[in-house]
């Protein structure tokens, strides 16, 4: 197998690039913990909004009793070669409580709108605290992009 062309990126081509990267995609790892149940990773689908990760996954999930036990979570696109990491906080929105345009926009997405269904769902927001992007072993120094919510410069 041929190792893929590694060329280092700039912070701000990084940051274009993960923000369309969240924009377009489509799953997402989401790696929660309880304190008495230990670790918990789980892909689903996501939509970014509102600056925001986007989940949605049964109200009696491991994610939402994960997240509502420890809030701080971490998330990742999967790709191994072009590597996004966010960790951020996460706050559960019962499905008859999520804003709107939030819900609004998963379903606009994914053409499946949980708000329709028969069984209880949970949104999980998680707005990134920090955000790690990078692509081989170049760019591994300077790999953080967003730092205490801010995207750096």
């Amino acid at each position: 197998m041929q190792k893929p062309k590694t060329v280092q990126r700039s912070v701000a081509e990084r940051k274009r690039e993960t923000l369309d990267r969240l924009a377009a995609d489509r799953d997402v790892w989401v790696a929660t913990a309880h304190p008495e149940h230990g670790p918990h990773q789980v892909p689903l689908w996501f939509s970014w909004h509102g600056q925001a990760v986007w989940v949605c996954t049964g109200a009696t999930s491991a994610t939402v009793r994960n997240a509502r036990a420890e809030p701080r979570v971490r998330l990742s696109l999967p790709d191994t070669f072009d590597v996004v990491l966010l960790q951020g906080t996460a706050e559960c929105f019962p499905d008859t409580d999520v804003p709107a345009e939030a819900a609004d926009a998963f379903a606009a997405k994914f053409g499946w709108d949980p708000r329709t269904e028969d069984d209880s769902f949970v949104y999980v927001r998680v707005v990134p605290s920090v955000v790690r992007a990078w692509r081989g072993v170049p760019e591994l120094s300077g790999r953080v992009i967003m730092r205490d919510g801010a995207w750096v410069e």
